[in-house]
């Protein structure tokens, strides 16, 4: 009687290792990808900054903003999807 009690236990502490390291990995990858999604942001600011100077007139710089604009854009959409992913994996 006492054996199975302990090993219902062992297996209930399993069970409990196992989700608390999945969660640590989903967070750990959750937080990765929120890194890449700021670095997204960077480089869009970077790249947008430097056209907008290089623009010879006022057409031109507002092409470079809009395109700093979906650049942004375009990386949160990849990181709410990866995230999304992430979390859809469990």
């Amino acid at each position: 009687m006492e054996e199975t009690n302990l090993s219902r236990r062992n297996s209930r502490m399993e069970e409990q290792h196992k989700l608390c390291f999945s969660n640590m990995k989903n967070s750990c990858l959750t937080f990765c990808v929120s890194v890449q999604e700021c670095l997204g942001y960077c480089k869009a600011f970077v790249v947008g900054q430097g056209k907008t100077l290089m623009a010879r007139n006022e057409k031109e710089a507002t092409i470079a903003d809009l395109q700093t604009a979906k650049m942004q854009v375009n990386a949160t959409d990849a990181a709410e999807k990866k995230k999304r992913e992430i979390h859809n994996s469990n």
